[in-house]
């Protein structure tokens, strides 16, 4: 949400919500004292936070094995700064 000096912007829609959901949600609020409305944004908040960071990791993950898709296995193990063994001569 867009901060002002008012506060963040806020806008009011209707959601359906899983009944028990919902009620953990309530029961949290009531608990805390506060709107169930700043208990659902919150938690809203968080989740897409979450899902933010996993798209992040996910893209990562793809940009990594696309860097790196053409390099063969001990050439992996080096850049692991793992050293691969000689094969024995004989």
């Amino acid at each position: 949400m867009k901060e002002t000096s008012a506060g963040p912007r806020k806008r009011r829609t209707t959601l359906t919500l899983p009944a028990d959901s919902l009620g953990q949600a309530e029961r949290i609020a009531r608990a805390r004292r506060v709107n169930l409305s700043v208990v659902v944004a919150e938690a809203l908040a968080s989740g897409l936070r979450l899902e933010s960071a996993r798209e992040r990791s996910a893209q990562v993950l793809r940009d990594y094995r696309e860097a790196f898709a053409g390099f063969t296995a001990e050439e992996m193990m080096i850049l692991d700064g793992i050293i691969p063994e000689s094969p024995p001569k004989h």
